[in-house]
C-alpha cells in the first residue's frame, strides 16, 4: 500500500503517482514498449518450443514406426510454419490497434484538457495520416484558443484601466454638488457631461472594435465618390484645425472611379485618423489628406500625412494595437485598432510611415466599384 501510494522504487523521484497529464502520457508509452517487448518475447519463445516440440512428437513417430522421417519433418516444418503465422498475425493485428487506439485515447484526454480551460495542452502528431491531422488541427486550434483568452484578459484589464477616471471624475463631480462643495451651475454640469460623453464614445469604441474583430460587423457598401468622402470627412474637422493654427488641405486626383465601401465607416476610419493628425501637429504645422489610385488594378489608396513629431522606430510596429498609446496622448489608444480592423472588412490594407521630428504618414486602400476602376 505504501509503495502504491509513493510510487514503485523504480518511478523517478519527484514524479506524481500515480502519473497524471504528460506523465502519464509518458507512462502509457513506457508501459506500451514493455508489453510489446514481452509479447515479442513471448512470441518467440512460443516458435521456439512448439518448433522443437514438433520435431520431438516427429522423431518420435519415426522411432515408433508410425510416421515415416521424411513425412515427419514436412508436418512439424509445417506445423511451425502456420503457428508461427498466426502469432505472428495476432501480434500485428494487436499492435495495429494499440498504435490506432493510443493516439485518439491521447487527443480524447487533451480535448478535455482543453475543454476545462487548460489552452497549453499540446497532443503528438502520430498515428494514422488522418489522425496526425486531426492532431495537427487540434494543437492549431489550441493554440488559436490560447491567444484569444490572452487577448480576452488584456481587454478587460485595459477596459478597466480607461474606464476608472472618468468614473472617478463623474464620481468626484457629482458627490461634490451633492455636498454643496461645488455650485450646480453650468460649467460644472457641463464637466460632467464631457465625463459623460467619454464613457460613450469608449462604450462604441470598444463595441465597434469588438464586432470587427469577430467578423460580425455589418457593412453597408455602396458606391462612393472617394474625393468627395475624403472633403467631408475633413470638413468636419476646419475648425479644430483653425482653432489649433494647423492648415489642413486636401488633394484627390481627378477621374477617381466610385468606392466599392461603406461610406459611414470609412468616414470614422478617416476621423479617427485625422484626429491622431491634429492631436501630434503643433501649431504652425501641416495636415493634409490625398487620395488616388492604388498599387494594383481596383483599389484606391487614402492618406493622411501630419508634420507633427513623429513615431519612434521602436513604437511604430505597435501603434495598431488596441489601447496602446504614448502616455501624454489623448483619447483612449482604440482609434487606430478600429481604423485597421474597419480597412480589413473591407479588403484593403492599412500601414503607417514616420520618423522622430518628421511627421507621420498612415495609407490606407479600399475597393474601387467595377472592373479598370482606379485610376482609370
Amino acid at each position: 500500500m505504501r509503495a502504491h501510494r509513493h510510487g514503485p522504487p523504480w518511478w523517478p523521484a519527484g514524479e506524481p503517482w500515480p502519473p497524471t497529464g504528460d506523465a502519464r502520457l509518458r507512462w502509457r508509452r513506457v508501459r506500451g514498449r514493455f508489453v510489446r517487448r514481452v509479447a515479442v518475447l513471448m512470441f518467440t519463445f512460443s516458435v521456439v518450443m512448439t518448433l522443437a516440440l514438433s520435431l520431438a512428437l516427429s522423431l518420435a513417430g519415426v522411432v515408433l514406426g508410425v510416421v515415416p522421417f521424411p513425412r515427419a519433418i514436412w508436418i512439424a516444418t509445417a506445423a511451425a510454419i502456420l503457428f508461427a503465422f498466426l502469432c505472428g498475425a495476432a501480434a500485428f493485428a494487436r499492435d495495429a490497434m494499440r498504435g490506432a487506439a493510443s493516439p485518439a485515447a491521447e487527443l480524447m484526454e487533451g480535448i478535455g484538457r482543453l475543454a476545462e480551460g487548460d489552452y497549453g495542452v499540446r497532443v503528438a502528431e502520430r498515428g494514422l495520416p488522418e489522425l496526425r491531422r486531426v492532431a495537427r488541427a487540434f494543437n492549431e486550434m489550441a493554440a488559436r484558443l490560447g491567444a484569444h483568452e490572452r487577448e480576452r484578459r488584456h481587454l478587460l484589464a485595459d477596459v478597466a484601466h480607461e474606464l476608472r477616471t472618468p468614473l472617478a471624475i463623474l464620481q468626484g463631480n457629482v458627490e461634490g454638488m451633492l455636498d454643496g462643495l461645488y455650485a450646480r451651475d453650468d460649467a460644472r454640469l457641463g464637466a460632467v457631461l464631457e465625463e459623460a460623453q467619454v464613457l460613450s464614445k469608449l462604450a462604441e469604441d470598444v463595441r465597434t472594435l469588438a464586432l470587427a474583430e469577430t467578423r460580425t460587423l455589418e457593412l453597408h457598401r455602396e458606391a462612393v465618390d472617394p474625393a468627395g468622402l475624403v472633403e467631408d470627412a475633413v470638413a468636419a474637422f476646419r475648425a479644430a484645425a483653425d482653432e489649433r493654427r494647423v492648415a489642413l488641405a486636401t488633394d484627390c486626383a481627378a477621374g477617381l472611379a466610385p468606392a466599392l465601401v461603406d461610406p459611414v465607416r470609412v468616414r470614422q476610419v478617416l476621423s479617427n485618423l485625422l484626429a491622431n493628425a491634429l492631436a501630434h501637429t503643433p501649431e504652425g504645422g501641416r495636415v493634409r489628406v490625398e487620395c488616388g489610385p492604388g498599387d494594383g488594378p481596383g483599389s484606391v489608396a487614402v492618406s493622411v500625412a501630419d508634420t507633427g513629431s513623429g513615431i519612434a522606430p521602436e513604437d511604430l510596429p505597435r501603434i495598431f494595437d488596441r489601447f496602446y498609446k504614448e502616455a501624454a496622448s489623448p483619447g483612449s489608444g482604440l482609434g487606430l485598432a478600429i481604423a485597421q480592423q474597419l480597412v480589413a472588412l473591407h479588403g484593403g490594407t492599412i500601414g503607417a510611415e514616420s520618423a522622430p521630428g518628421r511627421g507621420t504618414t498612415i495609407r490606407f486602400t479600399l475597393p474601387a466599384s467595377g472592373p479598370g476602376r482606379a485610376g482609370g
